[in-house]
């Protein structure tokens, strides 16, 4: 199966590229499913139903969230009627829709897709990833019902997404790292079969602060003063991710590459 991992979209830029070439790269690289985190597509912060849509129709399969899951509140009532959207699963117990969810491809094939948070260096506790995933991966082993398991780890230190790449190795066809927004060189097939990159960047903007226009954040950055809010920045975006090719049969990643397209970085070439 070929899967493409896109990070976090990013304000209006990342979603215009995502409209103008996910259709592409859906073609270049004969992709038969495709998972987009979506928790920063509008305006920075959260999602809109209105936005979940858009992305969806451009090409997406499924799309993840993140901390900012429900920053935007109509999407408290939209991921109740909308099961392609995956908020992390250790979120308040009372947190509307799922945290994992099987998919299946045009083959017929079953595609299991979980997000967590992780704990270190985040804003507000969360419960524990480590329990929360193992007791979805030893309901869904690799191989069996799921021919492929992408895990979606949200967090901030670089540490904690190595040790859940580690922490899943043979039971996940990926593991991929979000919410930082700059893509990591680390992109390899783990010991176990499994595909891990601690951070699969962001679909935005990289003339940039993390997406977010320059202006303000160098200000609080030199002056430790705020002057006005942070507003995503709306140049050229770069789509950026990881592609994963896996086994059929025992659902191990068989070939995995970084993607970098459009925008100011490096194009991928399939």
């Amino acid at each position: 199966m070929r899967c493409l991992f896109l990070g976090d979209v990013m304000g209006r830029a990342g979603r215009q590229a995502i409209q103008e070439h996910l259709q592409t790269l859906r073609r270049d690289w004969k992709l038969d499913f495709v998972v987009v985190n979506g928790e920063n597509a509008s305006n920075g912060a959260g999602l809109t139903g209105e936005h979940a849509q858009l992305l969806l129709e451009a090409g997406a399969d499924c799309l993840t969230l993140g901390d900012h899951a429900f920053d935007k509140k109509d999407m408290l009532q939209a991921i109740e009627g909308e099961s392609r959207i995956i908020r992390p699963i250790n979120f308040a117990k009372g947190a509307p829709g799922r945290g994992h969810r099987l998919f299946t491809d045009a083959r017929g094939r079953k595609i299991l897709v979980l997000q967590v948070l992780g704990q270190v260096f985040m804003k507000r506790p969360f419960d524990d990833p480590f329990s929360a995933v193992d007791q979805v991966l030893r309901a869904h082993p690799l191989g069996g019902l799921a021919q492929a398991i992408i895990v979606d780890i949200h967090c901030e230190a670089t540490s904690e997404k190595m040790a859940f790449g580690h922490f899943c190795d043979g039971r996940a066809s990926l593991v991929v790292g979000t919410h930082t927004h700059v893509p990591t060189a680390d992109t390899q097939i783990l010991s176990g079969g499994t595909g891990f990159q601690s951070d699969a960047g962001m679909c935005g903007d990289y003339n940039s602060v993390i997406g977010m226009d320059k202006a303000e954040p160098l200000r609080r950055f030199i002056t430790g003063m705020s002057k006005s809010r942070f507003e995503p920045a709306d140049g050229p975006a770069t789509l950026c991710g990881v592609f994963v090719e896996t086994d059929d049969r025992s659902g191990k990643a068989l070939r995995i590459e970084m993607i970098r397209y459009g925008g100011r970085l490096q194009p991928a070439c399939a």
